[in-house]
């Protein structure tokens, strides 16, 4: 019989593929439960240990499975756009669909004031193996 976490993890990978990120990153999330997160121009790179802490809390705290994040410089802040897998199985489907219109429901973590960190919807792109917020 399998768990919540193992479910999450399976719906993971397949929203890995939907979001076109590179083999070697879902390659290291199934093989190892290893992170990646995308910069700049989609550029993929492993989490520092102060994101991997946040990262625990997190799942922790939501009871969710963490499985991308992408990582911005704005004028307001640092951002964190985790991107998961809730414990609300019903929403799935429903998430899956935005992506195909690349929008998803993430919770965005301001790394200098927290007070602006929140869940919400935002756009973004597929591109060099990575992601790009785009609103």
């Amino acid at each position: 019989m399998s768990t919540l976490k193992d479910e999450q993890r399976l719906e993971a990978i397949e929203r890995m593929k939907l979001l076109k990120l590179h083999p070697n990153a879902i390659l290291e999330f199934l093989n190892e439960g290893k992170l990646n997160k995308s910069e700049g121009m989609g550029i993929l790179f492993w989490l520092e240990d102060d994101e991997l802490e946040f990262v625990k809390e997190f799942e922790e705290e939501h009871n969710a499975l963490v499985y991308h994040l992408i990582k911005s410089y704005t004028n307001i802040g640092t951002m964190l756009t985790v991107f998961y897998v809730s414990e609300h199985m019903d929403e799935w489907e429903l998430d899956r669909a935005d992506m195909e219109d690349d929008i998803q429901v993430c919770y965005v973590k301001n790394l200098d004031d927290d007070w602006c960190s929140e869940f919400g919807s935002i756009g973004f792109r597929s591109i060099n193996g990575g992601l790009v917020r785009v609103a």
